[in-house]
């Protein structure tokens, strides 16, 4: 198992991790197997998702802002219901298939880490398994 960092700077974003996802399947040197994305915060999640136009991301993050909005009537002392609730909505995992050394994603698709509840430094937990490249 591998770990990456995410330094996140605002309260959402999303935050293409497909290039440092890649840079971990080449030291693993996997040519077909999978790759599974572990994310071990509550107020945080990942997904998959276009990455060609950035109004994409926005639009998840002001389309999830409308539906759960910052306050709300919550009970969690905190104050960051909203963020469990949008992490909850996307999940803590993915996998993603693995062939010919390279993820297996469509034309348009990326890897994104979703920070719900910073900025803060995250972690991203990444095993890949698979036949090794001969």
């Amino acid at each position: 198992m591998q770990t990456l960092t995410v330094r996140t700077g605002t309260r959402v974003e999303l935050i293409d991790i497909t290039a440092q996802l890649r840079t971990l399947l080449k030291q693993s040197n996997i040519k077909n197997g999978v790759c599974h994305i572990f994310i071990p915060h509550t107020t945080a999640a990942v997904t998959i998702n276009e990455n060609a136009d950035p109004d994409v991301a926005r639009d998840i993050i002001v389309t999830l802002d409308r539906i759960v909005p910052l306050k709300g009537d919550y009970r969690h002392v905190e104050g960051n219901s909203a963020a469990h609730i949008k992490a909850s909505i996307f999940g803590a995992s993915q996998t993603i298939f693995i062939g010919d050394s390279d993820f297996i994603l469509g034309t348009w698709q990326s890897i994104f880490f979703c920070e719900f509840d910073g900025p803060r430094t995250r972690k991203v937990f990444v095993k890949i398994l698979g036949s090794p490249s001969n």
